[in-house]
């Protein structure tokens, strides 16, 4: 099989930082070819030399694709190639159509005039390919996460695409939406479509993947032939992270004491449509050094249930109590439950965790701004002080804490969301999708926190889509569907099974 694809020593350089150093790459025609590697290890740059988001001349290096030296000067040049690739962020327009958002800046016109009927007949073929049965017509922000990422990837099958890369395409889809979107690229990939996928996702990769290459540290570490021998995640692990970790979760003695918090009798409705409950009937407690774990499936109210009792923030037409230490507190705004003891950390860390353009050192202090200030006013050397400890504590990879939020890896933006909250010294922290989007690595050390809250003495109640994440760290867990607690599993009676049938048989 001939290579479509190679990039030889590339080498990106930002100031006071070497993103990639002398990296090679090489992908077979018509193949998946998987990139993985730890949060900041070089993948997204890398890929964003190839397509020309950082232009020829910006780093060194050469690439080769299609048989000839590629010099991409932006990702018009580089689409124009067929290499189209799809952000984790997804760029599509909320407010348009389907059809107006595939042929957004490549409109089928004549004369300045769009054809509409020929826009429209083209839309249903492509959005046939992918497995939308949605009509054209349809506005983007009526459709679920997992629609809009096989409408991206019909936006670039209408760019005639040779080279697919996709950044985390399944990170915020459901298990069932990840499972379509994989059999798509298997599909893609009998259509002659060449794809490389990044992913933390080593189940997935070893599921489509022929072909994957291991980035560490800005440098190639190794390259594995799916075709030639089964490649194991704890392979991929070790080259990844450095070192063996055949324990993904690290151990803890596990003493619960006394009740922290207890959530009695918890209803709640949408905020948007007042006859429709959300939350019926909830019920919950969390003691002091415990992990407790809320499963359940993408739609099953465990997000809006935290956000719900945090502050109040989602839904309405609230009751039920809130104790914390045996003494009802009030939870009605998010002051007053960062004043009672809790503290809530976003599934979303990006839009509502984190202020990306300020400096790590703002975003850890500001949900304690009384804790650095004096008298109403801030003490810069105190908020210093403050994140410099928490840079230390919670290993946070930056050069130093003026840096902004928005150039830090997945990992260590997740640390500063984590250094936010764990700074208002809170009694119960709420962890929703405390590991979504990150590496083996980044997780291993935020389990690690998880631990040492418990270890002294705090509550922690923790959302996650991944079971084996659940199963490998709460002493308790919740099965939660359609709104309401349908079972509650000791970490002994706990597995996949017992849950997924929990849910079920509700």
């Amino acid at each position: 099989m001939t290579a479509l694809l190679e990039m030889r020593a590339i080498t990106k350089t930002f100031p006071g930082v070497k993103a990639l150093d002398t990296v090679n790459l090489t992908v077979r025609e018509g193949e998946i070819h998987a990139l993985v590697g730890e949060n900041g290890a070089g993948k997204s740059t890398l890929m964003k030399v190839l397509s020309g988001v950082y232009p020829a001349g910006t780093y060194e290096g050469e690439i080769h694709y299609a048989g000839q030296l590629a010099q991409f000067t932006d990702i018009a040049d580089s689409e124009k190639r067929g290499v189209i690739i799809i952000h984790q962020e997804l760029a599509l327009v909320p407010q348009l159509s389907i059809a107006e958002n595939l042929f957004l800046g490549n409109e089928r016109a004549r004369a300045g005039i769009i054809n509409w009927r020929e826009t429209n007949r083209r839309t249903e073929e492509l959005l046939k390919k992918v497995g939308l049965s949605d009509p054209p017509s349809a506005k983007v922000d009526k459709l679920g996460v997992g629609k809009q990422q096989l409408v991206e990837i019909a936006k670039a099958l209408s760019k005639e695409v040779r080279l697919l890369i996709l950044d985390e395409p399944t990170a915020a889809l459901s298990e069932s939406d990840s499972q379509a979107l994989l059999d798509l690229m298997l599909e893609l990939k009998e259509q002659g479509v060449t794809q490389i996928i990044i992913s933390h996702k080593l189940n997935e990769v070893r599921r489509v993947a022929d072909t994957v290459t291991v980035i560490r540290d800005g440098s190639t570490v190794s390259t594995m032939d799916a075709r030639a021998n089964p490649i194991t995640e704890d392979a991929i692990v070790r080259d990844m992270v450095g070192r063996s970790m055949a324990d993904r979760y690290p151990e803890r003695q596990r003493r619960a004491g006394d009740r922290l918090m207890e959530v009695r009798n918890w209803n709640v409705f949408h905020p948007l449509h007042s006859d429709r409950q959300v939350i019926h009937d909830v019920n919950l407690t969390v003691r002091a050094g415990e992990v407790v774990g809320i499963a359940g499936l993408m739609g099953a109210g465990r997000t809006e249930l935290a956000m719900s009792i945090f502050g109040r923030s989602w839904g309405q037409k609230i009751t039920g109590s809130v104790e914390m230490k045996g003494r009802e507190v009030d939870v009605s705004t998010v002051p007053r439950a960062i004043d009672a003891g809790l503290a809530y950390v976003t599934e979303d860390r990006k839009s509502l965790g984190l202020v990306l353009d300020e400096p790590i050192q703002t975003n850890i202090t500001m949900a304690n701004l009384a804790g650095v200030s004096q008298g109403g006013i801030l003490n810069d050397k105190a908020e210093t002080r403050v994140a410099e400890d928490y840079r230390r504590q919670l290993n946070i990879r930056t050069p130093g804490v003026f840096q902004k939020v928005v150039n830090l890896s997945g990992g260590n933006q997740q640390k500063v969301v984590l250094s936010k909250w764990l700074f208002a010294g809170p009694e119960v922290l709420i962890l929703d999708e405390p590991t979504r989007g990150i590496d083996v690595g980044a997780k291993f050390e935020i389990y690690g926190i998880i631990n040492e809250l418990s270890a002294q003495g705090k509550g922690v109640l923790m959302i996650s889509s991944e079971m084996p994440e659940l199963l490998g760290m709460c002493d308790r867990i919740y099965v939660m569907n359609e709104g309401a607690f349908v079972g509650e599993l000791t970490a002994g009676e706990a597995s996949q099974e017992r849950i997924m049938s929990l849910i079920v048989t509700d």
